[in-house]
């Protein structure tokens, strides 16, 4: 895996981002890889924000992985800052060869390095396979998550 390139996103992979987030059951109902244009205005926007790290695997010049780290200040655990992993894909060819390991690995190494107190993820319930990686991988799952769609 020595030819794995971790970098952060360039608006020209977009296109492979949103099919990786698209190609999943979840992601199949909620992606839509034939209009870009709101993704292409969520990079700006993210683009803009040095709290947030769009970043994507590059294996022979093809995006195969990507994540979303979030760093967020906060008040709480003494002030502790906090880095949040969102958006986690492997391309399908890549499954179970340990891109994923080392996209999350360097995202814990970011999050040290920007000097956040701890790591934080959510994962939907249905992904039980998921679950099982995040604590193969030291992850606890400590809480119980809730959202509304707005």
């Amino acid at each position: 895996m020595s030819d794995l390139e971790i970098r952060t996103a360039v608006p020209a992979d977009i296109p492979a981002i949103v099919a990786m987030l698209a190609d999943d059951p979840l992601g199949a109902q909620r992606e839509s890889p034939d209009d870009l244009t709101p993704y292409t205005a969520a990079f700006e926007r993210l683009s803009g924000d040095p709290n947030q790290h769009l970043v994507v695997a590059v294996r022979e010049e093809r995006v195969v992985g990507t994540l979303q780290l979030t760093i967020m200040p906060g008040l709480s655990r003494r002030g502790a800052t906090r880095s949040i992993i969102e958006g986690v894909r492997i391309h399908a060819d890549e499954r179970g060869g340990g891109l994923g390991t080392q996209l999350i690995e360097w995202a814990i190494a970011e999050s040290r390095r920007l000097q956040c107190q701890l790591v934080q993820l959510t994962s939907d319930s249905t992904r039980t396979d998921a679950h099982r990686f995040y604590e193969r991988l030291g992850f606890e799952a400590s809480h119980l998550g809730f959202k509304i769609t707005l």
